[in-house]
């Protein structure tokens, strides 16, 4: 049976199955082919969310090498002048998950493709309605001038097997006043988190096809120029700098070597600037660098029994000349999430250790209690709440599936604050999330959302 066979089969069944009398929405069943297909880390290091939405942009100066502030005691969290704790309960417009800007939060629920509350209040402040049912753990993943990028359905009409999979649009939504400005078919109702991403003077999307990445305008939603790779060939995608780079590799069984392409913004013109041996995965961005690591053929019956295994892998970072630099990264075990933090990543194992690893020395700085209650049941599937760190008071913070909140400090892991959020019943697939509104927590679970001040350094 040929890749393709197998993807449709997989598609076909989801289709079909009925969960809590609701089928399986079209962007679960893409996000599941999808997953399959490239082959996530997640199927190596744990659970199938392992590697959630991963945290891009300059480096921190946490590990070794660029330090500035190491032995700085964390200080006591300050709250922005006009905020007051606050905690509303809206899965009409919360459910799906949030972005925190500035002093705005969107989120996305089953009522609304995109809704803005005010950070310092909870005061929601407008909507985009819903176009039809369905929907999935998506939300509005980006900020930029004033407009705001997410996803909506491109039909409100039922299939004729009674879900929504009718197409997925990218949107684009003024921040000031919920208008949608324009909105762009993708190739599939794929909506993770290498759908569309924000490059030098466009959004890159997967449209129209699932080999081609077109250049979108970001005011106008016109496309300035395409690029398609072979059939065969997957490739993932990632930014540097605002420059868009794709890793190419053979849609194979069999790991094949990964080439790194470099896309001009501009015109698209398609430069190589490296190749690297067996099948990659981006892992997330450390400045100027990408983080890959080597995913090794699966050697389980299982995911889950693949997932448990001990793991010697090669971790390695390329930045945007080319150059390489390669770590060993072992894996211990089923991961329940890993988040990439400046020179920092930051894992926890489905036992409840968190660990932290510098990619400038490729060495593991601390093992410690994570401190918060590990999923079991189908919670697994999702995972915890991806990590966030503050780089002000140098502390992760995490949540667990029963509303526990800990804070660890982010050079030694010693546990410096707990807090707990009354959770709101637990949803499949609608995985928690932990937020930063400068120093304050804006904590999701489930439709809940509370926002609160944590006590450390007093």
């Amino acid at each position: 049976m040929t890749t393709e066979q197998v993807e449709q089969k997989v598609r076909e069944t989801l289709h079909a199955v009925d969960l809590d009398r609701v089928r399986a929405s079209g962007d679960l069943v893409e996000k599941v082919v999808r997953r399959r297909a490239r082959r996530r880390f997640s199927q190596v290091a744990g659970t199938a969310a392992a590697v959630a939405a991963i945290t891009a942009g300059a480096v921190l100066g946490f590990g070794g090498g660029g330090l500035t502030d190491q032995d700085r005691p964390a200080r006591p969290a300050a709250s922005p002048e006009s905020w007051k704790p606050w905690r509303i309960s809206d899965p009409g417009a919360a459910g799906r998950g949030c972005l925190v800007d500035g002093s705005a939060l969107y989120c996305a629920g089953s009522k609304y493709d995109a809704a803005k509350f005010d950070a310092n209040t909870g005061e929601r402040l407008w909507t985009v309605k819903v176009n039809g049912g369905g929907g999935g753990s998506d939300h509005p993943f980006a900020v930029r001038d004033g407009v705001l990028y997410g996803y909506r359905n491109h039909t409100a009409d039922k299939q004729p097997n009674g879900d929504y999979a009718g197409g997925t649009d990218l949107m684009a939504v003024n921040t000031d006043t919920g208008k949608v400005l324009w909105t762009v078919e993708l190739a599939s109702d794929n909506r993770d988190d290498q759908a569309a991403l924000l490059i030098d003077g466009a959004v890159l999307a997967n449209t129209p096809t699932d080999r081609t990445l077109s250049a979108v305008d970001p005011r106008t939603g016109e496309v300035k120029w395409r690029h398609t790779w072979d059939k065969g060939i997957w490739c993932d995608r990632t930014v540097l700098s605002g420059v868009p780079y794709l890793l190419c590799a053979p849609d194979t069984k069999k790991p094949g070597d990964t080439d790194v392409f470099r896309l001009d913004p501009v015109t698209g013109r398609t430069e190589k600037v490296t190749d690297l041996p067996g099948r990659q995965e981006i892992i997330g961005i450390s400045g100027d660098r990408m983080a890959l690591v080597t995913v090794p053929p699966m050697e389980g019956k299982t995911l889950e029994e693949e997932a448990r295994r001990s793991k010697n892998l090669v971790l390695t970072l390329v930045d945007s000349s080319g150059k390489q630099t390669s770590r060993p990264y072992r894996v211990e075990g089923a991961t329940a999430t890993v988040e990439l933090v400046g020179d920092r990543l930051i894992s926890v194992s489905l036992e409840g250790k968190a660990s932290s690893y510098s990619l400038t020395t490729g060495k593991t700085l601390w093992t410690a209690p994570v401190g918060v209650k590990m999923p079991d049941g189908e919670a697994i599937w999702d995972g915890i709440a991806s990590p966030v760190v503050s780089p002000s008071q140098n502390v992760v913070y995490f949540l667990g599936t029963a509303g526990d909140l800990s804070g660890l400090d982010v050079r030694t892991g010693e546990q410096l604050w707990r807090g707990h959020v009354d959770p709101s019943k637990y949803e499949y697939g609608y995985p928690p999330q932990v937020l930063l509104y400068e120093d304050v927590l804006v904590v999701r679970y489930g439709s809940k959302i509370v926002s609160l001040l944590p006590r450390i350094g007093d």
